[in-house]
């Protein structure tokens, strides 16, 4: 008996601890957040065809998706900008995040949406996210020159600031292609 329950909890310390996993907006949330004077969204998936694959490609950034996940913000006629929805991963799990941008290219946003790792989710902090509002595809977007790290969450950090960049260059080209409208 007492070699079982040695065993069980020997097994339980190899199992992946969940405990951690948080969610703290949907992306419908975050639109209205970041587009406050919308007064109505479009949710859209975004196919992201071959030639646009090849362009990102082209540009250093290969999806982690042929579809994107989007939210096209109105006030009555008139297209305010759209909120992408995606993944990356962090140390080992998933970070959920949304980047809001306006039709001039430039972010208005970025929220957390969900956050799984154990440690590093400082990156949800306000100050951190605000690094973000008003950079569009032109600027570095890199952790350490225009992006400040947080200690213990360096790659957190990174791969959510390499995702923002991928989602800018891919609205950028979708606009371009007329797919945004």
């Amino acid at each position: 008996m007492r070699l079982q329950l040695s065993a069980a909890l020997g097994l339980a310390a190899l199992a992946p601890v969940s405990s951690f996993a948080v969610d703290y907006l949907s992306a419908e949330q975050a639109a209205k957040l970041l587009f406050q004077e919308a007064d109505r969204f479009e949710a859209r998936d975004l196919l992201l065809e071959p030639a646009l694959l090849q362009k990102l490609a082209e540009k250093g950034f290969k999806p982690r998706s042929a579809h994107l996940q989007l939210r096209l913000a109105w006030r009555g006629k008139d297209l305010l900008g759209v909120l992408a929805s995606d993944q990356v991963l962090g140390k080992f799990e998933q970070i959920g995040y949304a980047t809001a941008v306006g039709l001039d290219g430039r972010i208005r946003g970025v929220e957390i949406l969900s956050y799984r790792e154990s440690h590093g989710a400082e990156i949800r902090l306000p100050a951190w996210r605000k690094q973000f509002i008003g950079k569009n595809s032109a600027a570095p977007l890199q952790v350490g020159e225009d992006i400040a790290n947080i200690s213990g969450a360096t790659l957190s950090c990174s791969h959510v600031t390499e995702g923002v960049k991928r989602l800018l260059a891919t609205l950028e080209l979708a606009q371009k292609a007329g797919l945004l409208s």
